[in-house]
């Protein structure tokens, strides 16, 4: 008999297939919302769930769902899963690392150009009408080329983004939990150590590609705000709550900093609507990793987890080992 798996959202058709070939699988192609209680009645008799990551996996669901064995996430990110409780509860999570580098790294460039050459706010001017001549002033950005980045999380992300400054003929300073050795320094365009503080002050342009964690929540706040160049422009594809959003749109009406780039919100998809009103900002719905080839990796990626996990093989992106 196949092992009962659960699919939490809509996803792609060949990814039903690809699973039903190994597991009994339970879709929601309908892409219905369940409250928790709901959830956990879909998982009571499901050995395995394929999840994305708007789906919250509590202690209480662990504690309910006996016959779970492995939550398997669509996402590098995981903060919507309870790891140690999966783990007290011999339920194993996996996530998609590697797969989404290079297109999210990609993204990140195109919001901070998007906001430092005030890309939305000269298209609503355009669109509206407005435009009837050419000034020399009009939408004045900052430049990109020859200026400093600044990277707030250099992991795989966040050394693609590096990489990519190259090309721009910018210097690239960063700031991580641990410094990177001198080979991968070099290879992120030779990118310079700082502390938090230096990075923001030394920075023209900053990109968040940090993990979120309890110890990051709110990590950019209105001090940190503070620090940055009023000319400088901040960048947000990591996660919601790790810049304090109120204190953002604050520094954007105030002119503490010049523009940002937001494609993660603090209780998404609910987002402050003070945004709304701001014309230096460029908002996005969470879509980093949206090109199709990207999500389509990020789907098979799951899905090989979860087989493996259900076959009794050791998943590829297994986050908590010290379950086997």
């Amino acid at each position: 008999m196949k092992p009962k798996i659960f699919v939490t959202d809509a996803t792609f058709p060949e990814i039903i297939d690809y699973l039903s070939q190994s597991l009994e699988v339970e879709h929601n192609q309908s892409d219905q919302p369940y409250s928790e209680i709901e959830l956990i009645n879909k998982l009571h008799d499901k050995a395995g769930v394929f999840a994305h990551s708007t789906r919250r996996f509590s202690a209480e669901l662990f504690a309910a769902c006996h016959q779970l064995r492995a939550v398997c996430n669509m996402a590098v990110g995981y903060n919507n899963i309870d790891v140690e409780a999966a783990s007290a509860a011999g339920v194993m999570v996996t996530n998609t690392p590697d797969v989404l580098n290079e297109t999210t790294a990609d993204f990140g460039w195109a919001l901070m150009m998007a906001a430092a050459r005030r890309v939305t706010e000269s298209e609503h001017f355009l669109r509206a009408g407005r435009w009837t001549r050419w000034r020399f002033d009009d939408f004045l950005g900052v430049d990109v080329h020859g200026s400093t980045l600044g990277i707030i999380g250099m992991g795989r992300i966040g050394q693609a983004i590096a990489r990519r400054a190259a090309g721009f003929n910018m210097s690239v300073v960063y700031h991580n939990r641990s410094r990177l050795t001198p080979a991968l320094e070099t290879a992120a365009n030779h990118a310079r150590y700082l502390s938090l503080e230096e990075c923001l002050r030394t920075a023209d342009h900053i990109i968040l590609a940090l993990p979120y964690s309890a110890q990051s929540h709110h990590l950019i706040g209105k001090a940190q705000l503070a620090m940055m160049k009023p000319t400088a422009t901040l960048v947000n594809i990591a996660r919601g709550g790790i810049v304090d959003d109120a204190a953002l749109i604050t520094a954007l009406e105030s002119g503490t900093i010049a523009a940002a780039g937001i494609d993660v919100f603090e209780n998404e998809p609910s987002f402050n609507p003070a945004f709304l009103s701001l014309s230096n900002v460029v908002l996005t719905p969470h879509i980093g990793s949206a090109s199709t080839s990207t999500r389509l990796a990020m789907a098979y990626c799951a899905a090989d987890n979860l087989i493996a996990a259900m076959t009794g093989k050791r998943p590829p992106n297994l986050l908590n080992p010290e379950y086997l």
